[in-house]
């Protein structure tokens, strides 16, 4: 086998591991399954991800790094807040949700089986703990870039809209209907940016 460098190796297991996870579930898969899928020996697989733990939590590293992508590529944060969580929440859907429900009831089976194993329940809470960080820096961003202040602390806002996107995907994956989900995700958005209560900043005075 030619050699590879590691953290290419890396990532084609973490990519092989999405694809065997979507297709047979996150519980049923195991590292012997996706080397199969990368198309290497397990002596491989276990050598870069020597537990199954490690492996999932790569695989909710690079899915925390797509919706950071989705954010950092759909908005200009010098538009505001307000922009910046309807542009997101808007690109989010577009990009993570409508024709990806495979990736979203993936997320939803890396929580369950790391809150149903044994010695692995804070994998579910550093999920959505990476999850909530990357949301609350990029409103963070958002406002600072526009001068603005938000009357909510910019954790508890990300958690919220977490809390209100995610269930908004959960009822879209069991009973799929675009219109009425854009909709709803329209409606979270104006409860966002009512919680969020954006002002502009005080200018200095001398």
């Amino acid at each position: 086998m030619p050699y590879i460098e590691a953290s290419v190796r890396r990532g084609q297991l973490v990519a092989a591991a999405r694809v065997a996870f979507a297709r047979g579930g996150v519980a049923g898969t195991s590292l012997r399954a996706v080397a199969a899928e990368a198309g290497v020996p397990l002596g491989t697989m276990q050598y870069v991800f020597p537990s199954k733990e490690q492996l999932l939590r790569a695989v909710i590293e690079d899915v925390v790094d797509e919706i950071a992508a989705v954010l950092e590529d759909s908005v200009e944060l010098g538009q505001g807040l307000e922009h910046a969580i309807r542009q997101g929440a808007h690109s989010f859907w577009s990009h993570l949700v409508t024709e990806r429900t495979n990736l979203q009831v993936m997320q939803y089976e890396l929580v369950t089986y790391a809150l149903r194993t044994p010695g692995q329940e804070s994998l579910a809470r550093w999920q959505y703990e990476r999850y909530a960080a990357i949301v609350a820096e990029w409103c963070q961003r958002a406002a600072h870039d526009a001068g603005e202040t938000c009357a909510a602390p910019f954790g508890r806002l990300a958690r919220v809209l977490l809390a209100c996107v995610d269930g908004l995907v959960l009822q879209h994956v069991c009973d799929p209907n675009d219109s009425r989900s854009r909709e709803n995700l329209e409606a979270a958005i104006e409860m966002m940016i009512a919680l969020a209560g954006i002002r502009s900043a005080s200018p200095a005075r001398d």
